[in-house]
């Protein structure tokens, strides 16, 4: 489970590595025009910035983890939408009031 005490961050950042190439896939696969991933583009936190905190990478997990369930839902409806909306509240709960400002701002 992704979590502040449960993993460390350098797994963390593999699985946002992971994630991030999976989006790559997807969005070549099922010709998508990205909007599904706004709000992973909006916190600017890619998997290549190790430098940036274990949080951050945690919310940029849940926001790629959203987007890529919305990409799905899209396709085929499978309850990828029920996902998504769950992600969107975990990743909540890592963002900070500031980027919970900025991303109400756009």
């Amino acid at each position: 489970m992704v979590g502040e005490g449960l993993m460390q961050k350098d797994e963390l950042i593999q699985i946002h590595t992971f994630l991030f190439q999976l989006r790559s896939h997807l969005e070549q696969t099922c010709k998508n025009n990205g909007c599904e991933f706004e709000d992973y583009e909006k916190i600017d936190i890619t998997p290549y910035q190790v430098h940036k905190s274990k949080r951050e990478h945690t919310l940029a997990v849940f926001k790629l983890s959203k987007g890529i369930a919305s990409v799905l839902s899209s396709d085929n409806g499978l309850g990828f939408d029920k996902i998504s909306g769950r992600l969107e509240q975990m990743a909540g709960r890592f963002m900070t009031e500031k980027e919970k400002e900025d991303l109400n701002k756009n």
